[in-house]
């Protein structure tokens, strides 16, 4: 999920873990999850608030790239600590921590790993389409249809990829913890007391998600699309490229516009079709992954009230 400014606060986003759940507010991120002996842990991190990044988060279509930058890199360390954390038995904490990998090796390969899945995942979903619709071109010439074609592609390939994904049992409980990030956030929005009864009650769709944003860069490029040629075909490569953070930067502020009007009756459709592709990112979580999600979000208001007890959550 993309936590994004809003009149409304606090605000608070999240992001579905191996086995956990991470949700950020304003100065903290916190991380719980299920450890394999069935008990839960704990992760903190207290956002470091560069200047540089403030002052752009205050520009709009600057903001929704500084944010996606700034998600991906607090994110990594919260998937880190969730992945490495799960598979460690009772007792042997000490030997994970004495293990002969120095921090610049595990950032290092967090930061590559981070950095060639972003530039891989950009490059197919943006470049495949594209030459799957020039390939057509010969029998759907004209810029309206190649764009159209290529829209297409790039919608059916992201569906695909996802249906695929969830297929996975490993991969469905990831998205069945998604779940239980937004029925929390809801309850939290909606001033109900954060039980298991109440929380499994909401709904599993919000109107700040990532998922959302993620459709409504297919949606957005489609019309960006226009205002450049598509030939010769290097122009259109090349524009492609350029053009995917001008992109990003306009499905960040259509993300944050659908959620300030979402509980206006008309307007509140704006947002339905990012809402639609959730129902293939998020699952229906169980009760023992809804008290993680609760854990992870009590956890965070006692760090926000209390910031000193942060630092008897983290093991690194």
């Amino acid at each position: 999920m993309v936590s994004i400014l809003s009149n409304e606060t606090p605000v608070y986003g999240g992001q579905a873990l191996l086995e956990g759940v991470m949700f950020t507010g304003q100065d903290h991120m916190v991380t719980a999850i299920r450890r394999n002996d069935n008990s839960i842990d704990y992760y903190h991190l207290k956002k470091e608030k560069k200047p540089i990044y403030q002052k752009l988060k205050k520009i709009p279509f600057v903001r929704g790239v500084v944010a996606l930058i700034e998600s991906a890199g607090f994110g990594s360390r919260h998937l880190d600590f969730a992945s490495s954390r799960y598979d460690v038995a009772p007792g042997e904490e000490d030997e994970v921590e004495e293990e002969e990998v120095s921090k610049l090796q595990m950032w290092l390969g967090v930061a590559v790993v981070g950095i060639l899945s972003f530039l891989f995942g950009k490059f197919v979903f943006t470049l495949v389409p594209m030459f799957l619709a020039e390939f057509l071109k010969p029998w759907f010439p004209g810029k309206t249809v190649q764009i159209l074609l290529e829209t297409g592609f790039k919608l059916t390939l992201l569906l695909s990829y996802l249906y695929l994904i969830s297929l996975a049992p490993i991969i469905k409980r990831v998205f069945q913890y998604h779940g239980a990030e937004h029925k929390v956030i809801n309850c939290y929005e909606s001033g109900l007391p954060l039980t298991v009864e109440n929380v499994q009650k909401q709904s599993r769709l919000h109107y700040r998600c990532g998922s959302s944003f993620i459709l409504f860069t297919v949606i957005v490029g489609l019309f960006v699309y226009f205002l450049v040629p598509t030939d010769p075909l290097w122009v259109r490569l090349v524009s492609r490229i350029l053009l995917i953070p001008v992109v990003i930067g306009i499905s960040f502020e259509v993300l944050q516009a659908t959620n300030k009007v979402r509980h206006i009756p008309v307007l509140r459709y704006l947002g339905y079709p990012g809402l639609w592709l959730q129902l293939l990112t998020t699952k229906e979580p169980k009760n023992d992954q809804v008290e993680v999600a609760i854990a992870s979000f009590n956890k965070l208001h006692e760090v926000e009230k209390n910031p000193q007890i942060a630092t008897t959550l983290n093991h690194d």
